[in-house]
């Protein structure tokens, strides 16, 4: 039985690397943002918006710890999952948690490509961005910091690049 949780900023890969290590390894792959929006049948922005981010949180730690019992499973979380009540905590007694990290200027060049979808994000210049970033990092990395294995991402731009980087965490999971 394997769980494996990715952490880490949004644009740090999570989904992207989590999809392709499921795939690799056999572990079925799940997306907490995805399983969460398709349980409740909306958007994540929605129920931010609808519910306030105090009960969208709680909400989310429900569902954490439904997919945290889930048997050979590789799960990535929302950027800011680790960072509220008890959640590193029990994801760390779950799981292998992977800190997937990478520089400001990575995640910045990562979340340009793919900013409409984004909604925290949208509408911020390139320096607006990278000082937001840099604000959120300073306060998730204590949290992000307690996974059990870090793993530095770099720009990931191409399938290659990718792919290079799910089998450097295959190997230092051993899996």
């Amino acid at each position: 039985m394997r769980r494996i949780i990715l952490i880490g900023y949004m644009g740090a890969g999570k989904t992207t690397i989590g999809r392709i290590l499921g795939r690799n390894t056999g572990l079925e792959f799940f997306d907490l943002d995805w399983y969460v929006e398709d349980r409740y049948r909306t958007t994540i922005p929605k129920l931010f918006e609808e519910k306030g981010e105090d009960a969208f949180r709680q909400l989310e730690q429900r569902m954490l710890h439904e997919v945290g019992e889930f048997e050979d499973v590789v799960i990535s979380t929302g950027g800011g999952t680790p960072c509220f009540f008890d959640n590193m905590a029990f994801m760390n007694r779950q799981a292998d948690t992977v800190y997937l990290k990478a520089e400001p200027e990575v995640l910045q060049k990562h979340l340009m490509m793919g900013k409409s979808k984004r909604p925290l994000i949208q509408g911020k210049s390139p320096d607006e961005l990278i000082a937001f970033i840099r604000e959120s990092l300073a306060v998730r990395e204590p949290f992000y910091a307690q996974a059990k294995y870090t793993l530095p991402i770099d720009l990931l731009t191409t399938k290659g690049k990718v792919q290079e980087t799910v089998q450097t965490l295959q190997k230092m999971l051993n899996l």
